[in-house]
């Protein structure tokens, strides 16, 4: 049987190209990582204009403290899992993503935990409560939530004061409304309105959303009419009824 060198000479020199143009086309498009350089760092923040703390010159901040801040350095330095376990430090942070791509970017995702209420509780302790019952610590931070006072132990905070905190926090309008809780020696719980020079007494912490349905129609229909500082204590403890205190002139 004879060997047609001429085809195989062909089929060779084919395959010799394919793999050549293969290796020009992917060294062309993927510069070589070693000589890459980081050219812009972006970073995501979830809800980090809306509810959280966090903002990106922070997180600049801390990258750049840590040394590690990726923009001028070469590609194949960026350490995206020392990125990532860096700022997991921070306690406002849940979750990061770190990733980079091969045209020079690194890209930052991250997570912020939500704080629902802020705790100034009477032993002096001051934090805040996000949206799982975890403490963040406060630093001074600038926010609008309701504010929390009086006998509060961390236990409370974590399970009362939390899912009272997203009931009002899912509510447009308790969310405006509502400027202070104050939590009395046997756990019952008072709350100070924005509007209205009077305060509401809810009682136990007990079937909070009921109070807060009938008191936002005893607003809506009674206040308005009557006045928002005709009483000065309003009392929603018990069920089907508004106990109302009236002002002293």
């Amino acid at each position: 049987m004879s060997v047609n060198w001429k085809k195989i000479s062909i089929v060779t020199a084919d395959i010799v190209l394919g793999v050549y143009l293969i290796f020009a086309i992917t060294a062309f498009n993927c510069p070589d990582e070693q000589d890459a350089v980081c050219q812009e760092v972006k970073i995501n923040i979830t809800d980090g204009a809306k509810n959280g703390f966090l903002n990106t010159n922070e997180v600049k901040m801390q990258l750049q403290h840590a040394k590690i801040y990726p923009l001028g350095d070469r590609m194949s330095d960026v350490c995206t899992r020392k990125i990532e376990e860096t700022l997991l430090k921070s306690p406002l942070v849940e979750r990061v993503e770190c990733y980079k791509t091969q045209t020079g970017r690194v890209y930052i995702n991250i997570t912020q935990r939500i704080a629902v209420m802020r705790i100034m509780a009477n032993n002096g302790e001051n934090y805040y409560i996000d949206n799982k019952g975890d403490i963040i610590p406060s630093k001074n931070n600038s926010t609008d939530l309701v504010v929390a006072t009086g006998d509060i132990k961390h236990r409370y905070a974590q399970t009362t004061l939390k899912d009272f905190g997203l009931l009002l926090f899912d509510n447009p309008f308790w969310h405006s409304q509502v400027e202070q809780l104050n939590v009395l020696s046997d756990g019952s719980i008072e709350m100070i309105p924005r509007v209205g020079d009077h305060i509401v007494y809810l009682g136990q912490p007990t079937l909070l959303k009921e109070k807060l349905t009938r008191l936002e129609k005893f607003y809506r229909y009674g206040l308005s009419k009557a006045g928002w500082n005709k009483y000065s204590y309003i009392n929603m403890e018990f069920s089907n009824q508004i106990i109302c205190k009236k002002r002293k002139l």
